[in-house]
C-alpha cells in the first residue's frame, strides 16, 4: 500500500491517475480498514493532513503525512468534499494542503467520502438521521428505566454524558433535513411517532429551522420529560412564533393543564371562538394582541392604523373586553392562547 501511494503522488492528472487512485482506495476497503486507517493512507497518498468529520457523532479525525495524528494547524482546507449515505449528508472529508489544490486532489477525496460513507454503512450504530422509532420511544417514554434509556441512547449513537434535548416538529419536511439543519455538526436522531415528528440532539440552533415548521424544544434534562415540555410548547406555537422554547412560556405552560372542558366553558373564550369565524378579525387581534400597538399592528397588517383602530373598536365589542385597558388586552391575550390550545 506505502509503494502504490507513493508511485500515485507523483503522477498526472490524467485518466491512468484517477484509476489507480480508484485501485488505491478499492485496496483500502478491501482490507476493511476504520476511518483513522483511512484518514493516515489518504494523507500519505496526497503528501499533506488529510481529515474525516461525521456529522452524527462529531467525531473529527486529523492525519499528518507521517501517519501520526495531525497537530493542530491554521492551514486552511485547500479542498472539502461531503459524505453522503441514504441520500443524506453524514460528514466531510477534506486535505489541508498549504499551496494550490494537487491534480488528483478531487478524485482522492471522491474516493475518500465513498469510502467513509462505506465504513460508517458497515460499522456505524446508527448511520444516518432517521432512527428506529422504538429505539427513541424508549429514550423519551417514562416508563423506561435509566438502564434501558441509556441502552437506547448508545445505540443511536450519542454518548453516555451528553445532555439531549427532545424537539417536536410539525412539518411537511422530511425530518432528516430539519435535524441536520438544527444540529449541524452534533448528534442528531429523528423518528416518526403519529402525526409529531420527534428529533433528540445534543444541540439546537433554533434560528435554523426552516420556514413552515412548528416545533417546541423541551430542556437538556430527563428526556421523557423534555418530551413532554417539548409537546408541551408545540401546542404554543403559531404562525407568529413557529418555534417556542419551553422555557420561554413561563407561566403559560400553566394554560396546558387546565381541562379541556374549563377552558371550552369559558366566556372569553367563547367570545374568540365566536370571532374566530372572521378570518380577519382574527388576523387583527392577533396582531393586536402580539404587539400591544394598534400602529405596530397596523404595520404588520400592511394596513393604515385608522382602519384596524376601527375594527379593534368592533372586535372589543363583539367580545365585551375594553381593549385599551391593560387588564382588558390580558384577558384577550390568555383567552387567545387558551383557545388555541383547543386546536381550533
Amino acid at each position: 500500500m506505502e509503494a502504490l501511494a507513493a508511485r500515485l503522488s507523483h503522477l498526472d492528472p490524467d485518466v491512468e491517475g484517477v484509476i489507480r487512485v480508484v485501485m488505491f482506495y478499492d485496496t483500502l476497503m478491501r482490507r476493511r480498514v476504520d476511518l483513522p486507517a483511512l484518514a493516515r493512507a489518504t494523507a500519505g497518498l496526497a503528501e499533506c493532513a488529510a481529515g474525516i468529520r461525521l456529522h452524527s457523532t462529531g467525531r473529527t479525525i486529523r492525519m499528518a503525512p507521517d501517519g501520526r495524528e495531525a497537530a493542530p494547524s491554521s492551514v486552511p482546507a485547500s479542498m472539502t468534499t461531503a459524505v453522503t449515505l441514504d441520500d443524506e449528508e453524514i460528514g466531510t472529508v477534506w486535505l489541508e494542503r498549504g499551496g494550490e489544490a494537487g491534480a488528483l486532489d478531487e478524485a482522492v477525496l471522491d474516493r475518500l467520502a465513498i469510502a467513509v460513507a462505506t465504513v460508517v454503512e458497515r460499522y456505524g450504530p446508527a448511520r444516518t438521521t432517521m432512527a428506529d422509532p422504538a429505539l427513541v420511544e424508549l429514550v423519551i417514554s417514562s416508563a423506561s428505566d435509566d438502564a434501558a434509556r441509556n441502552r437506547a441512547l448508545r445505540l443511536l449513537g450519542f454518548p453516555g454524558d451528553a445532555p439531549i434535548r427532545v424537539i417536536a416538529v410539525r412539518s411537511e419536511l422530511p425530518l432528516e433535513k430539519i435535524g441536520a439543519l438544527i444540529c449541524h455538526g452534533r448528534p442528531v436522531k429523528a423518528a416518526s411517532l403519529g402525526d409529531v415528528g420527534i428529533i433528540l440532539a445534543a444541540a439546537v440552533d433554533p434560528a435554523r429551522f426552516p420556514e413552515d415548521v412548528r416545533a417546541g424544544i423541551g430542556d437538556a434534562e430527563c428526556p421523557h420529560r423534555s418530551w413532554q415540555d417539548a409537546t408541551t410548547a408545540l401546542r404554543f406555537t403559531t404562525a407568529r412564533r413557529p418555534v417556542i422554547h419551553y422555557r420561554d412560556l413561563g407561566a403559560l405552560a400553566l394554560l396546558a393543564r387546565i381541562p379541556e372542558e374549563d377552558t371550552r366553558a369559558n366566556a372569553d373564550v367563547v367570545a374568540i371562538t365566536k370571532l374566530a369565524a372572521d378570518p380577519e378579525d382574527l388576523r387583527t387581534l392577533d396582531a393586536y394582541c402580539a404587539t400591544g400597538s394598534v400602529r405596530q399592528a397596523a404595520d404588520s397588517l400592511h394596513l393604515h392604523h385608522s382602519s384596524v383602530a376601527r375594527r379593534l373598536t368592533q372586535i372589543g365589542k363583539g367580545l365585551a373586553v375594553d381593549l385599551t385597558d391593560p387588564l382588558g388586552l390580558t384577558r384577550v391575550r390568555l383567552a387567545l392562547t387558551a383557545w388555541r390550545l383547543l386546536g381550533e
